[in-house]
């Protein structure tokens, strides 16, 4: 058993601080290695696997880090390969978040970042739509996402639009298909699999991204706020527990409970718009799964107790979820309404996305040369293979240009 936990922490602790690219280059190096190279599971097993993991809440790679631990070492290996995947992700997003409060608001650096946020923002919308592209394929569908879209736009809570619409999503997509054809089975292994790379696959594209941080003033940082730890820990485990879609559902979760104001966490809003967009490009330049952007906004709010506090908590239903559900993977899969919810989870999703998509929008592009780098970085992503790194690098030069411009 040491030996196997062992290997685990080894193998795990290499991806998470070597790959990068999104989910679906996650998803794919650990088939290669546990598959291809170690044989610790069958082709068969990991699709179930991955096809389980599109159907519960929390970050994608990391549950299946979670599921391959437990299949290998038992509870112990899920917490160990769970763990040093996330692990490095989180130092480095913490150091950057460090970094980000002492000199983010250099003025040398402004002209560089002014590029950055547009580009963020069009790379999201890229993937925004290529998700859409290949899961709203019917008027149900479009139906879901765009009422949950349009539910967080009139300012309510962004955990209950999705929770509302999914299980709504259900009963219309269950009603639709029995009058049509009848109840559809549930989703095969494989088709499951494919549903989960085609939606890791858009956010892949949107990753790589470099920090970005115009105005980061470390208003929470100083103190201006104060926010209790239970409070952060309790508002992250929500979080953890409802989490579905891409990493950038989850800014639409942070936009609600910390931008928006008030709410249960407090009175007066906790976070910058800018600052969470800030927060969601940090997030992406390190390796490992996106979820380390909760390090970085724990830390503005709560220095590295709170980038600790927030990390653990939004991963604890991931690795309680995996320990319930890894034993009965085979009869889930065959459940008749895991297609339908999966169907409704994804288009509410999107639906979610868009809209904080839309709200993080109002307050980047402002002017002409904003919205040139934004629809520029969205057709370059959509139409050419571009790493997104590079997307930046230009966004910065064009913000340090029109900068210089304007002076």
């Amino acid at each position: 058993m040491t030996q196997r936990l062992w290997e685990l922490a080894r193998l795990f602790l290499k991806m998470g601080a070597t790959v990068f690219g999104g989910p679906a280059v996650y998803i794919a190096a650990m088939q290669r290695e546990t598959v291809e190279r170690r044989d610790w599971l069958s082709r068969e097993a990991f699709l179930d696997l991955l096809g389980v993991t599109y159907l519960l809440p929390g970050p994608n790679a990391v549950e299946m880090a979670n599921h391959v631990g437990f299949r290998r070492a038992g509870i112990l290996g899920c917490l160990v390969a769970g763990t040093a995947f996330t692990l490095p992700a989180a130092l480095i997003s913490g150091m950057l978040a460090w970094v980000y409060v002492e000199f983010g608001d250099l003025p040398e650096i402004k002209p560089l970042l002014l590029g950055i946020k547009p580009v963020v923002l069009g790379i999201v919308f890229a993937a925004v739509c290529r998700l859409a592209k290949s899961a709203l394929k019917n008027w149900q569908a479009v139906a879901i996402a765009a009422g949950v879209a349009a539910v967080p736009l009139a300012g309510v809570d962004e955990v209950l639009a999705l929770l509302a619409g999914s299980l709504i999503g259900v009963a219309l997509l269950r009603c639709t298909r029995r009058s049509n054809d009848g109840p559809r089975p549930g989703p095969t292994a494989g088709a499951m699999a494919t549903a989960t790379t085609a939606g890791a696959a858009s956010t892949a594209k949107a990753s790589g991204v470099l920090v970005a941080s115009a105005g980061a003033a470390p208003v929470l940082a100083a103190g201006m706020v104060v926010l209790p730890l239970w409070k952060l820990g309790l508002f992250f485990l929500e979080i953890g527990a409802v989490l579905y879609g891409s990493g950038y559902v989850l800014a639409a979760y942070l936009h609600g409970g910390l931008v928006n104001a008030p709410s249960w966490l407090s009175d007066q809003p906790l976070l910058t718009e800018q600052q969470l967009l800030d927060a969601v490009a940090i997030g992406q330049i390190t390796p490992g799964p996106l979820i380390s952007t909760v390090t970085f906004v724990g830390y503005l709010l709560a220095g590295v107790p709170g980038a600790a506090v927030a990390t653990v908590a939004i991963l604890v239903p991931s690795f309680v979820l995996v320990m319930l559900v890894s034993p009965w993977v085979a009869r889930l899969r065959r459940w008749r309404w895991a297609g339908l919810f999966l169907d409704a989870v994804t288009a509410a999703s999107i639906g979610l996305t868009a809209a904080v998509l839309f709200a993080l929008g109002r307050g980047t592009l402002l002017d002409v040369p904003s919205w040139l780098m934004a629809v520029a970085a969205a057709v370059v992503t959509l139409r050419w293979d571009v790493a997104p790194l590079w997307l930046v690098a230009a966004g910065a030069t064009a913000g340090h240009f029109f900068c210089q411009a304007a002076t």
